[in-house]
């Protein structure tokens, strides 16, 4: 795992291309019961301005029952929920999986220990994505 300590963000790379990858999270989210609230296509909403960028696609899903008790603890926490994956491809063709980290949104918001675990699936979700 790769991760920028001074962002908070965690970047994995993938084999796969984007959309692979987006459609191995979307089963994998599926699969748990968990909710996609959006899939944004960053790229195509640049080409339909006339713009070009790689593929790049923010998948944005959670759980009521694991987001209240946060949002209840610490309100502050809406402004990063749901939870969202960016999946991205660089210049060179390669693939990421991005995402914040768990100890960046559990300091950023001060959410209690006993709660950060209804974000930590993050971790294994992106991981199974990247795999």
């Amino acid at each position: 795992m790769s991760q920028t300590a001074d962002h908070g963000i965690v970047i994995l790379p993938t084999h796969s291309s984007v959309d692979t990858t987006v459609g191995k999270l979307k089963g994998i989210l599926e699969a748990g019961g968990v909710k996609i609230f959006a899939i944004v296509d960053h790229s195509g909403e640049a080409a339909r301005a006339g713009l070009k960028m790689p593929n790049t696609k923010l998948l944005i899903f959670g759980n009521p029952k694991g987001g209240t008790p946060l949002m209840l603890a610490a309100p502050t926490i809406a402004l990063d929920l749901p939870l969202k994956i960016l999946v991205w491809e660089d210049s060179s063709g390669n693939t990421f999986v991005t995402y914040n980290s768990v100890d960046f949104l559990a300091q950023r918001h001060s959410l209690p220990p006993s709660l950060t675990a209804n974000i930590a699936v993050i971790d294994k979700i992106a991981a199974q994505a990247a795999a």
